[in-house]
């Protein structure tokens, strides 16, 4: 294997760099945290179909626990996408330039490729599918793609691509085509979420992607504090979450770039919270990324050598999360035809949970069940290196 030399951050370190198990350790109980999160909020998109969640949420309207329970689940695609940016910035360690490249694209194909059959099956339970959802499996795999080009450019250049993407896309936000113009579709792939005809499928774009590239380049950039001592690498990562939030705090309140204004709720101190925190998602605004991000940041500065039970409980679940991501897409597709089968349609043409409490009640019931497959599959990543195609789970 060639060796690489580390980036010049690194070289100028006078401690030798933290070994990759206990580095990675970290990474994978953050990235574990946020998937365990993830179920709540597919429990919602499965059970709770009956119960109106717009984008961004409606502060008048939307029950408060429907609502933290729905903001809670905003750490999820940020947090993942930027995880994946830094993961690839740890395996060009230990892996040729060329190499990394080659991985990435040929990943980010497989997800793109997952989504459409596995990841829309288990969400439509039609196939042939009539409507596709081009969801965050997609936006991933395209977002590897482009960083397979990206990191070809010097680290501090794709640093400038992410903040500019991140920080200035909301620019675009003005421009639309009209659904006969040849710039309709690629325009909704890429910035203005919307639907299409292609044939005879209805595709949706739940994910336009332009803003999680900026994401994935981000967590590319910072990848060389994860070749500095642990007390330096967690002061870097909680000034910068704690700046995020702060500068999130900063903009909500002026009213100005970053997001569609807020306003109080009269006489409603929780709604009016709720509303300076309701931000939108598709596709993720300046001011959804940045608090989003910013705890992502503390997470990881929180999680940082800590080897407790529910840190390694974690770490295993974050180390095989397609495994997992995909395990829980045909659970709660069971358990909704299970319902279905038992009760019917009891939601208008849906069959769904009675109440919030119900859903978050299967939920919790759901995580341990939920826990030992994905650990099975870890620990056979870890076991069978030799089947090269585990690594794309």
């Amino acid at each position: 294997m060639t060796s690489l030399a580390l980036p010049r951050d690194a070289m100028r370190t006078t401690t030798p760099p933290i070994a990759a198990a206990a580095r990675l350790a970290s990474i994978d109980a953050v990235r574990g945290l946020v998937m365990v999160i993830m179920l709540l909020d597919h429990v919602r998109d499965t059970l709770g179909t009956h119960w109106v969640v717009g984008d961004p949420m409606d502060a008048r309207l939307v029950a408060p626990a429907l609502f933290f329970g729905r903001t809670l689940a905003s750490l999820c695609a940020p947090t993942f996408i930027a995880l994946t940016g830094l993961s690839a910035w740890l395996y060009g360690q230990t892996h040729s330039r060329a190499e990394t490249s080659r991985f990435l694209l040929t990943r980010g194909l497989f997800l793109m490729l997952l989504e459409v059959t596995l990841v829309g099956l288990a969400w439509s339970a039609q196939f042939p599918p009539q409507t596709l959802w081009l969801q965050v499996i997609w936006a991933i795999g395209v977002c590897m793609i482009a960083l397979a080009g990206l990191i070809h450019l010097p680290r501090w250049g794709v640093a400038a691509i992410g903040v500019a993407i991140v920080a200035g896309h909301n620019l675009l936000d003005p421009i639309t085509f009209s659904p006969d113009s040849p710039w309709f579709k690629p325009w909704a792939l890429i910035h203005k979420r919307s639907a299409f005809e292609w044939m005879g499928i209805t595709i949706k774009t739940t994910y336009p992607v332009l803003p999680w590239i900026g994401v994935i380049a981000l967590g590319y950039a910072i990848g060389p504090w994860f070749t500095r001592p642990a007390e330096e690498r967690r002061r870097w990562l909680t000034m910068l979450g704690l700046g995020l939030i702060l500068g999130f705090v900063l903009l909500r309140t002026v009213n100005g770039y970053g997001d569609a204004h807020w306003a109080p709720v009269p006489s409603d101190g929780l709604r009016s919270v709720m509303s300076f925190v309701a931000l939108t998602k598709y596709p993720p605004s300046l001011l959804f990324l940045m608090p989003t991000l910013g705890v992502a940041a503390l997470l990881l500065a929180l999680f940082e050598g800590r080897s407790g039970s529910v840190s390694r409980k974690l770490a295993v679940m974050g180390g095989a999360p397609m495994a997992f991501y995909l395990l829980h897409l045909y659970v709660l597709r069971g358990l909704y035809l299970g319902g279905v089968a038992i009760w019917g349609t009891n939601q208008g043409q849906v069959f769904g949970l009675p109440s919030v409490g119900a859903m978050w009640l299967v939920y919790l019931l759901l995580i341990v069940p939920l826990y030992y497959p994905t650990k099975w599959f870890a620990q056979l990543k870890r076991r069978r290196r030799d089947l090269r195609w585990l690594r794309y789970f």
